[in-house]
């Protein structure tokens, strides 16, 4: 049977195909063709795309990449029955993917290896990833998933997430799958066992998988819908979250909102965006919102924002009601901003660590109304900028820092929630998005929903709003008035200007691939350096520094080895402060762990473009003298 997907028509699998049969594979060209992949906590990488072209369109796979496939479901399956202490055979598992032509292919192999091992499978196809989650974590017969994507790489890329109970798999489980992974790999029998499940695959049961997609896909959308309401109530109880899109639905009533998205072809033109926002007096106009249909580059970052910008704008000179439009990433999980300045009817691009800072205004001043006694805090990665420290402090909460990688931050908030703290909102500022607790991964439609929030909850006799508490514990009373609009709230943000993650500036690439070496010889630069300028560093108004490394939930202060005891891989920041000794700028840097690149970044108090160009400049510099 040839399945074609009933929303889309795309081409699915063709059941009877087995992409083995007469193929053999030797273990030389298997090692060579793993060499490329990247295996991390964030995620498995490669470009899937059979002419490895990072922009190809294509929806084959090589043979390797098939035989690799394959025995990364043998090494899940592995993984997974032995976490719940059962027989492989009594496994349920989800999987589904973002919209990449290679992702039918790869979820395919997958398919196949695991119905012959005797797991049952749950396939939903495209699936924005905090719905796949939502729905993994909700239904009480899914152990596991696995989730078909690259992120926010090219879409030559493809890749693997996976996880259990609604969230990814952590750094230490992340890594005993690995080496099951690479373990598997060098044993020479892989190579004949993945043909000889394939072989064995029960065709009916293939069949009622494929036939079964529609089936699931309604419950996941059903689940992640009830999920996101209790996310952005932060409450399970109907009448909390019936409160929250009450007042959101008022304000639409009274003062009108409208929402543009330019879905991009993405996971998300086939989740509920559309219709929860409408179905609270929010108006919505989309674009690019077929399936797999990519407009434009998939990171949601800079030049990839102007049809979202442009939308926007054209929406607004008709109605303006509108406030602000988001572009999602390929799976769905994060997304940027774009909102209207009223004094001239222009659209403008918020920066990634600018939509984050905004939802942490948004869902601290949220929480802490509700909640003031609490003991709160915020979850961030190391090259978070600081300004999410001025609006933590401001609510009274704390800010702990882990390593970059989405898996981190869920790890480190679950732990200091442990110790007794409230952490509603925590995310990677750098890479844009949130997550907003209970959920555990970034979604743009949760940010979407934080800044309707912001307008909505203007405050009546009962409690204060939620844009004036903020004015008031900032001390920024004078900024507000009633009727004040989100250009009026963003303005009030703390003023940091920071390197955008994007920025070919942001990237180095590097020969050397022993990064304590490397960071050995950086920090001795950096203090030869700043013994012998200290004027200079002076002119710009700082007065001293010190090291901070991140690996995974740790944050230590110090250099060397001491620093870096159980990874070298993890971040490395120099933190500024002036003569009070209050922080007023960093610089950072980590060797990528998805992509093979090294990316540096520089943080600067206020509005000083100089500044942070001659700390990058001179980051980057010590980089590449310490790389040599």
């Amino acid at each position: 049977m040839i399945y074609h997907d009933s929303v889309t028509n795309i081409r699915l699998s063709d059941s009877k195909k087995d992409p083995f049969a007469d193929m053999p594979m030797s273990m030389e060209t298997l090692t060579t063709a793993l060499r490329p992949y990247i295996l991390s906590a964030s995620g498995w990488r490669n470009v899937y795309a059979v002419d490895k072209n990072t922009e190809s369109l294509t929806p084959e796979i090589s043979l390797a990449d098939s035989f690799l496939t394959g025995i990364m479901a043998l090494s899940f399956a592995q993984f997974m029955a032995e976490k719940r202490e059962c027989k492989i055979s009594e496994l349920t598992l989800l999987i589904a993917s973002d919209t990449r032509p290679t992702g039918p292919a790869i979820a395919d192999i997958f398919i196949r290896i695991l119905l012959a091992l005797g797991v049952t499978i749950r396939y939903i196809f495209i699936s924005a990833a905090p719905e796949a989650f939502a729905y993994s974590g909700l239904s009480f017969e899914l152990d596991g998933f696995i989730y078909i994507s690259a992120s926010h790489n090219p879409v030559g890329y493809n890749g693997i997430k996976y996880g259990i109970g609604g969230k990814v798999l952590g750094a230490i489980e992340a890594s005993r799958l690995i080496d099951t992974f690479k373990g598997l790999c060098a044993d020479p029998h892989s190579i004949e066992l993945i043909p000889s499940l394939s072989q064995k695959m029960p065709i009916d049961k293939y069949e009622a998988v494929l036939g079964s997609i529609d089936q699931y896909k309604a419950e996941a959308i059903d689940l992640y819908r009830m999920f996101t309401g209790s996310v952005s109530a932060g409450s399970l109880g109907i009448c909390n979250q019936d409160q929250i899109y009450n007042t959101i639905r008022q304000f639409a009533d009274t003062t009108g909102a409208g929402v543009v998205i330019d879905f991009n072809g993405s996971a998300r033109t086939r989740s509920i965006d559309r219709d929860l926002l409408t179905s609270m007096g929010v108006s919505v106009e989309t674009i690019n919102d077929q399936p797999g249909l990519f407009a434009h580059r998939i990171v949601p970052e800079g030049k990839s924002l102007i049809p979202c910008k442009e939308l926007l704008e054209s929406t607004y000179a008709s109605d303006p009601s509108y406030l602000f439009g988001y572009l999602p990433d390929c799976d769905g999980d994060r997304g940027n901003i774009v909102y209207i300045d009223e004094t001239t009817g222009k659209a403008k691009i918020l920066e990634a660590q600018e939509v984050f800072a905004l939802v942490v205004l948004s869902e601290l001043s949220f929480i802490t109304l509700a909640d003031p006694d609490a003991n709160h805090a915020v979850v961030v990665n190391g090259p978070t900028s600081m300004r999410v420290d001025q609006i933590a402090k401001a609510f009274g909460a704390e800010v702990f820092r882990a390593e970059v990688g989405e898996a981190h931050a869920v790890s480190l908030a679950e732990s200091k929630r442990e110790s007794g703290f409230v952490v509603r909102i925590l995310g990677e500022g750098s890479n844009g998005g949130n997550i907003t607790h209970p959920a555990a991964v970034r979604d743009p439609l949760n940010t979407a929903l934080s800044l309707l929030k912001l307008m909505a909850f203007r405050g009546d006799s009962n409690q204060e709003g939620l844009f004036k508490h903020w004015c008031e514990v900032s001390g920024q009373l004078d900024s507000y008035h009633e009727h004040f609009t989100l250009s009026d709230i963003i303005e009030t943000l703390p003023l940091f200007t920071t390197t955008s993650a994007y920025e070919e500036r942001a990237i180095l690439r590097i020969r050397s691939t022993d990064q304590e070496t490397l960071k050995n010889a950086y920090e001795r630069l950096f203090s030869e350096y700043w013994e012998t300028h200290r004027q200079e560093f002076s002119s710009w108004g700082i007065s001293s520094y010190q090291e901070i490394n991140t690996t995974g939930m740790q944050e230590i202060v110090g250099s060397g080895k001491t620093a870096r005891p159980d990874s070298s891989t993890g971040g490395l920041k120099i933190q500024f402060s002036d003569e009070n000794s209050q922080p007023v700028a960093y610089i950072w840097m980590r060797g990528s762990k998805t992509e093979p690149v090294f990316r540096v970044l520089a943080d600067v108090k206020g509005s000083d473009l100089k500044k942070e160009e001659w700390l990058l400049n001179l980051h980057k510099e010590l980089i590449a003298r310490a790389d040599r």
